[in-house]
C-alpha cells in the first residue's frame, strides 16, 4: 500500500459502501472463530482483532462470552458500524482506532487475529513494522492467527495489490519467532458471489 493515505481510503470505504457488500464479508467467522478458541485457554485470556473493520467476529467472541476483547482497525467508521450493531454488548470492548504499522501496544494478549491485514503490506518496511507490533503484543506462549490470500488466489483486494502467502512463504516473513502450528484453507464466497482462496495459519510464539 505505497503512496496512498491508508486511513483516508478506508474510511472513504466505510463510508460509502455498505458493510454487507464489500468483498471479504463474512456473515459467520467460522474460520477464525473456530482457530481462536482452540488458541485460547480460558474465555478471560486477552484477544486482540486487527484489522477487524465491521466483520461479525468481534459478535460470535462476545457471544461465546470472551470478556477481554481489544479490536483495533485503521478505519473508525469501520468501528462505528460494529459499535452500533452490537449496542450495549460492546461496553467492555477496548476500540482501537490504529494503523498496525504504527501501534504500539499498551498490553499484552494471548491470541492475535488477523484476517486480510498482513497480505496488504508489500512494502518490506511495513511488515517489519507488524512482526514488531506482534511480538510486543503477544506474550510469551501466545498465539497469533493470520489468514491471507493464497498462492494462486487473487492478486488485489479492494482494488489494491496484495502478496499471497503459503507456510514457507509466511515463516520466512514473520522470522524465527514463531512456530507454525496449523495451516488451513477456505475458499471464501464475496458477495458478488467470486471465489476467493484464503490461508489460515497458527502460529505459537517462542518463549
Amino acid at each position: 500500500m505505497q503512496n496512498i493515505n491508508r486511513t483516508d481510503y478506508w474510511q472513504k470505504i466505510y463510508q460509502q459502501k455498505s458493510s454487507d457488500s464489500v468483498s471479504w464479508y463474512q456473515q459467520q467467522a467460522s474460520g477464525s472463530f473456530q482457530l481462536i478458541k482452540k488458541s485460547a485457554s480460558c474465555l478471560t485470556d486477552p484477544v486482540i482483532d486487527i484489522g477487524s473493520g465491521a466483520s461479525v467476529l468481534v459478535d460470535q467472541l462476545v457471544d461465546a462470552g470472551f470478556s477481554q476483547l481489544s479490536i483495533l482497525d485503521i478505519s473508525a467508521a469501520a468501528l462505528q458500524i460494529s459499535k452500533q450493531r452490537l449496542a450495549g454488548a460492546c461496553k467492555d470492548i477496548e476500540w482501537l482506532v490504529d494503523d498496525v504499522t504504527q501501534f504500539t501496544p499498551s498490553r499484552q494478549y494471548r491470541v492475535w487475529h488477523d484476517r486480510a491485514v498482513f497480505h496488504f503490506l508489500t512494502i518490506e518496511q511495513d511488515r517489519r513494522a507488524y512482526v514488531a507490533a506482534l511480538k510486543q503484543a503477544l506474550m510469551p506462549g501466545g498465539y497469533a492467527v493470520i489468514a491471507t490470500f493464497s498462492i494462486g488466489g487473487p492478486k488485489q483486494c479492494s482494488g489494491l495489490p496484495i502478496v499471497q502467502y503459503d507456510a514457507d512463504k509466511i515463516c520466512m516473513a514473520l522470522g524465527d519467532g514463531f512456530t507454525l502450528l496449523d495451516q488451513m484453507t477456505e475458499n471464501h464466497i464475496t458477495p458478488a458471489q467470486s471465489t476467493q482462496s484464503f490461508s489460515y495459519f497458527r502460529f505459537k510464539k517462542n518463549s
